[in-house]
């Protein structure tokens, strides 16, 4: 395997933390780049620069100090409160674009870049605006619609003729892990929503709307998409839709995340996971003291996730949305062929949150 000097950017996130784990656990020279500190890579050793990518000036100032990089992972965002109503903002489209270009327009002046990585995901196939293709497949043609990826996307290509780097661009759906505080990972807010439950001496019952059927992918595997990317001449150029393999329906996994939270479920009570939280902040500061947790507030584990919740659970939905199926032939078929049990995985990452005291362990 080829080694090198990777820059994880975004590293403090759920993606950058994975990638981030992956290329340390590989042997390779890591550079975490955050404007926090990361707090999930653990005893490994990597360096760790703290950068606003918003900063033009500042990110050309670091950049001498990156010349060692080779290779680069992408996987900052910016995101608007409230999150999806963000998704299509033109302020929050143009943000994006101009930290990505911060970044690597002073970088390649001064590093021999070998390949970069950016992230996507099933955004990119347009279901904001219409319907997907079922399955969507990374050679259909582009959906025109405001999106940041294709401002990501013309630029890496442009750029990688320029500057003379290969790039990937990987696609995953529904990215579940470890990490709290961030915009979209849904563990933590169920952890707490289930928290908030059981004081109140109710059941788990399911809180969505319609089913829907849809697809997740275990962090860790995209923590290796990106390894092998870097390692893999024939992902150059080439976007990769990710997922766990499987598809699955929140209302079939419930029974399994109420035994891993220790809780029984009840009947159907649909409602807004966001809405139910935000307004039992007092309550979360009992449980905290309660069940001697990490001292953190709402805001600070859910990040803007909550938000995200009530879309993946279709809540205030009248009828089931409509398919957002990916195909994963593509990767496989180039060579990477991992894949997670999604109830598994979803449920590690519970148990892990406990283990953490971030939400109250099972008696």
């Amino acid at each position: 395997m080829t080694k090198g000097t990777v820059l994880i950017v975004g590293a403090s996130g759920l993606v950058g933390t994975a990638a981030a784990i992956s290329f340390c656990d590989a042997g390779w020279e890591v550079i975490a780049l955050s404007r926090r500190s990361p707090e999930l890579i653990g005893p490994r050793r990597y360096q760790h620069i703290s950068l606003d990518l918003q900063d033009a000036e500042s990110c050309a100032q670091m950049a001498p100090q990156l010349a060692a990089v080779t290779h680069v992972v992408y996987t900052a965002v910016y995101e608007l409160p409230g999150l999806i109503q963000g998704w299509q903002d033109p302020g929050q489209i143009v943000t994006n674009g101009r930290m990505l270009t911060n970044l690597l327009d002073p970088l390649c002046e001064h590093a021999r870049l070998e390949q970069v990585t950016i992230l996507q995901g099933t955004k990119a196939y347009g279901p904001l605006v219409a319907p997907m293709r079922v399955p969507a497949r990374e050679d259909q043609p582009r959906v025109e619609h405001d999106n940041f990826y294709w401002l990501h996307e013309d630029y890496i290509r442009a750029k990688s003729e320029t500057a003379g780097f290969a790039f990937t661009i990987l696609r995953p759906q529904l990215v579940v892990g470890p990490n709290h505080g961030v915009v979209m990972n849904l563990p933590p807010v169920i952890g707490v929503f289930a928290a908030l439950l059981k004081q109140e001496g109710r059941p788990l019952s399911y809180p969505g709307g319609p089913d829907w059927v849809w697809e997740m992918v275990d962090v860790r595997l995209v923590g290796n998409a990106c390894l092998w990317a870097a390692c893999e001449p024939a992902a150059a150029g080439e976007t990769y839709n990710l997922t766990n393999g499987e598809v699955f329906l929140w209302r079939d996994m419930w029974p399994a995340i109420a035994r891993t939270l220790g809780m029984v479920t009840g009947p159907d009570e649909p409602r807004s996971i966001a809405a139910y939280i935000q307004a039992r902040a007092t309550l979360w500061n009992d449980i905290v003291r309660q069940h001697n947790l990490q001292p953190l507030t709402l805001e600070q584990i859910l990040g803007e996730s909550h938000h995200y919740a009530d879309m993946a659970f279709s809540v205030g939905a009248t009828h089931a949305p409509a398919p957002v199926f990916v195909s994963t032939v593509k990767i496989r078929q180039a060579g990477f062929t991992e894949t997670c049990n999604t109830e598994e995985s979803f449920c590690h990452w519970l148990a892990d949150l406990q283990a953490r005291r971030v939400i109250p362990a099972t008696p």
